[in-house]
């Protein structure tokens, strides 16, 4: 017996595995992408929308543990409630039982093919459908290919008396090897930080006849609580909320692992008897042709009945959770941190999240705009509104940094030449509107000047003010409107044209304050306080001005 062979073979097959998952996952995404953008725009508070919403995400991203990361990125960053992410999670645990059918499929044999019908559309594809759904092809091939070559490295073990004396100890026969197959799935489901992964050697195993199906089914429970991990590393270093989602998953696969392990003997034969032909039935060859069907549907039952059981408890886990993990004592920035590896997280979701963050940005910048109209007009310098400016300010600054850094890694690693454009966009959007909020706080500190002189500019000169600054703030709106719903490069071009018509206006608001101050209507100290807010504002103006351009470049 070559163990050698035995295991390079083996890891080998598995690296091509993981290679057709990230690829399978890059092409499914790149397809529908807005698919995904309408499912995070459509996630609410509705706890079976919730569910829906985390099958839709993971079945697009083929990875639980993908839809998890950026379930706690969400949370962290304000996006999402609680509650609302609960149900997310819960519908990644359905959705990533997509994978466990893939691979139920007996094609390996013709992975190859699949690889070959796949390579010249996506390396040659014009048009973006072909090329996604070639990358497709090759994806599924290499998923196909890899499972052969672990198969062709497992068969051997089969008749290894070494082997089958060491797998005595985890043949599930009893409660302490159930619990032992349990362990061991879980920890290499950790090392792997891959569930589909594990579930792929599951099923590997079990067709060529090394373990059998009460074997596997422990394994896939074990593997439902590894995969958490990848949540519990995310939420390393972020705000409450966060770090409740992350154990609220933990909580509820380990839950659901303990009834499913209390239950397991009349789980197994449930599951042999509604699935036809025995599960443990074995070929001339020493193969088992019927587990993996067996094992696909041991693995969606035991997700979708424990999601079953937690969806009317979602009030009782949220409660749970937050019981376990107190409110930290110190304020709390909400803002998104994109926790997690990049190497799990495909370009589209990358720049899904990016997106939603450029949202939250948006929403903190017009609340800037509010805040500081109401400072200004106050009679006098108001400590709360004006320490409520620069804390939004700081927001802004830590998100735009953030931002860049999470694009400028991605950036790094393979992207389409339409998520490069996306990417430099939002990375340009994300300073102009840093800058808007740098000009908003400069207007009020130009505005406290006044109150601690105890001075003022004329009534005229505070009417043409704050006219320009309700300009301003509409040019604003229809702009960030315009790209909320995603309007043609023809609406784009005429809100360009509508900055001319605002500037045009400030130019005739400033000639009038310059009459003003020759007709010696204002003081020069004042008019000087004055020319600095109308500068913020015109600053502000320009700034949105570069915002729609790079909205229009993406």
């Amino acid at each position: 017996m070559n163990y050698f062979e035995i295991t390079y073979t083996a890891l080998g097959g598995l690296a091509l595995f993981f290679l057709g998952l990230k690829y399978l996952s890059e092409a499914l995404q790149s397809s529908g992408k807005e698919a995904i953008r309408g499912i995070l725009a459509s996630l609410t508070r509705n706890r079976v929308l919730a569910v829906l919403a985390g099958v839709g995400i993971t079945i697009f991203v083929q990875s639980s543990s993908i839809t998890t990361v950026m379930t706690v990125s969400i949370v962290n960053a304000g996006l999402m409630e609680l509650r609302q992410a609960i149900g997310v999670i819960l519908g990644a645990n359905i959705g990533t039982t997509i994978t466990g059918w893939v691979i139920s499929i007996k094609v390996g044999k013709y992975g190859l093919l699949l690889i070959g019908l796949g390579m010249y559309p996506m390396l040659a594809g014009q048009r973006a459908w072909v090329n996604g759904l070639g990358k497709s092809l090759v994806a599924l091939g290499l998923v196909f290919t890899g499972l052969e070559f672990m198969s062709g490295a497992f068969t051997p073990l089969r008749t290894d008396e070494n082997f089958i004396s060491y797998l005595h100890y985890f043949s599930a026969d009893s409660l302490p090897s159930i619990l032992a197959c349990i362990l061991i799935a879980c920890l290499l489901t950790m090392i792997v930080q891959s569930s589909s992964a594990m579930l792929g050697i599951t099923m590997t195993l079990a067709t060529t006849g090394v373990i059998d199906f009460d074997t596997a089914v422990a394994l896939i429970i074990g593997e439902n609580i590894g995969t958490t991990i990848t949540a519990q590393l995310a939420s390393i270093g972020a705000n409450t909320s966060a770090i409740r989602t992350a154990r609220a998953h933990a909580i509820f696969n380990i839950l659901g692992a303990i009834i499913f392990t209390a239950l397991f003997p009349w789980y197994v034969q449930f599951v042999d008897l509604i699935v036809g032909g025995a599960a443990d039935l074995q070929s001339e060859d020493g193969s088992r042709p019927n587990i993996a069907f067996h094992i696909a549907v041991a693995h969606t039952m035991f997700n979708v009945l424990n999601v079953l059981i937690w969806i009317p408890l979602i009030g009782f886990l949220t409660n749970l959770v937050i019981w376990l993990v107190p409110q930290k004592e110190e304020k709390e920035i909400h803002k998104l941190k994109y926790l997690g590896s990049r190497t799990i997280m495909a370009p589209e979701v990358s720049l899904q999240q990016a997106e939603m963050e450029m949202d939250n940005m948006v929403v903190i910048a017009r609340e800037m705009f509010d805040v500081t109209r109401e400072y200004i007009v106050a009679p006098a310098h108001n400590k709360k509104l004006f320490d409520r400016i620069n804390h939004l300010e700081d927001i802004t600054d830590n998100i735009e940094e953030e931002m860049i850094n999470f694009i400028t890694v991605l950036l790094t690693g393979p992207v389409t030449q339409e998520q490069s454009t996306r990417s430099y966009g939002l990375m340009r959007m994300a300073d102009e509107l840093e800058s808007i909020a740098d000009a908003l706080q400069s207007l009020s500190i130009y505005r406290s000047r006044l109150y601690k002189r105890n001075e003022d500019i004329s009534p005229a000169a505070w009417q043409d003010t704050l006219e320009f600054f309700d300009e301003v703030t509409g040019y604003f709106d229809r702009i960030t409107a315009a790209r909320k719903r995603n309007a043609d490069v023809t609406e784009v071009k005429m809100l360009i044209k509508e900055g001319r018509q605002v500037r045009k206006s400030a130019k005739e608001k400033r000639q009038r304050h310059l009459d003003r101050l020759r007709a010696g209507d204002c003081q020069a100290m004042t008019a000087q306080t004055f020319s600095d807010m109308f500068m913020s504002l015109q600053h502000i103006k320009n700034h949105t001005v570069n915002y729609v351009e790079a909205y229009a470049g993406i």
